[in-house]
């Protein structure tokens, strides 16, 4: 039977799951040249939803102005910097450049909540960096500035509002707070989308899908599970789970668009998720695991134990022998 917390986790991981399909999404459903107004139907339509048929309220006091600066970092600057990256870099790059967020994540937990920045994390986020770099030089496909430049903004935006939220709490529930940041961040999309992008074209069918998909499930399910699991584990060991969101875009990006990737590219992403999985829960009890399959816990119970059985026979030996005497005495008075 599955743990709580291995449940919490997986379903978590759904939500960078899910993220990860982003890229061919927009790349194959959505209008070109458009990443304002993808991040705007992404997020707006979304949390209105969730406001009017399942919050049904507002937010009070100091969490009018957190909502809005967790909605920009969380989704408006992040989503408008997600698509810049999605529109100009094949998805596996776009989404892999993005990988270096949990040392950054691990970085403001330092000096925000009092995560302890161990050198574990460190070498982690090092590593990551440098396979992030392999991927980049070494990229067969034509690699843009901007959409660089844009993934890395996105990954610091979002790992920001990841330690704002673990250290502000939950206000209300975790739909609400979802459903708030979702509007908070679409407000802030809007009249960039328009100053920047003008009014939207004439959307097919096939684009209606696309953004209904980003919004529907991208968003609103995403979000209210990612909310969840980052307000009860760890800040680290949440932004780890952000690494499934390449492994799933590259996968998408080979399976259904064709892109292919350099054995330079293979080994720089290898080198980002080895380094940050290991760094992560399973990375910890592997280290923990002796020789022998036993933890220092277990063995010391063990060795303990050894030594009260040692001890109980000597106990019983001058238990028996004092036992003895005392009855030789009393034969000898009886008699």
């Amino acid at each position: 039977m599955l743990s709580k917390s291995l449940i919490l986790t997986l379903t978590t991981a759904l939500a960078p799951i899910v993220w990860g399909t982003t890229y061919i999404v927009a790349a194959e459903l959505l209008p070109p040249e458009r990443p304002l107004l993808a991040a705007l139907l992404r997020s707006l339509p979304a949390g209105l939803l969730l406001l009017l048929l399942l919050v049904r309220r507002l937010p009070r006091g100091q969490w009018w102005w957190r909502s809005a600066v967790l909605g920009v970092l969380n989704i408006g600057l992040f989503f408008a910097l997600l698509f810049v990256a999605a529109y100009r870099l094949p998805g596996g790059v776009a989404a892999t450049v993005g990988a270096v967020q949990p040392l950054l994540v691990a970085l403001f937990a330092s000096r925000w909540i009092g995560e302890r920045l161990t050198g574990r994390k460190l070498a982690a986020g090092t590593a990551g960096m440098a396979g992030v770099g392999l991927l980049v030089l070494q990229a067969q496909a034509r690699l843009d500035a901007v959409g660089v430049a844009a993934a890395l903004g996105g990954a610091v935006a979002m790992a920001a509002g990841v330690v704002l939220t673990k250290k502000w709490g939950v206000p209300d529930t975790l739909l609400a707070a979802t459903s708030w940041q979702l509007i908070a961040g679409g407000v802030f999309l809007l009249p960039l989308a328009l100053l920047v992008e003008g009014p939207p074209p004439a959307l097919t069918g096939i684009n209606l899908a696309g953004y209904a998909y980003l919004s529907l499930i991208g968003s609103a399910l995403a979000y209210s599970l990612w909310f969840r699991g980052l307000h009860r584990l760890p800040a680290s060991s949440a932004a780890l789970l952000g690494l499934l969101s390449p492994v799933v875009a590259a996968a998408a990006g080979w399976l259904l668009a064709g892109q292919a990737l350099s054995p330079g590219q293979c080994l720089g992403a290898a080198v980002v998720l080895g380094a940050l999985v290991l760094a992560g829960p399973a990375g910890r009890a592997l280290r923990k695991k002796p020789i022998g399959g036993e933890n220092s816990s277990t063995l010391g119970k063990r060795l303990q134990f050894g030594k009260s059985l040692r001890c109980k026979p000597a106990a019983i030996s001058q238990t028996g022998g004092k036992t003895d005497k005392a009855e030789r005495n009393a034969i000898s008075r009886r008699g």
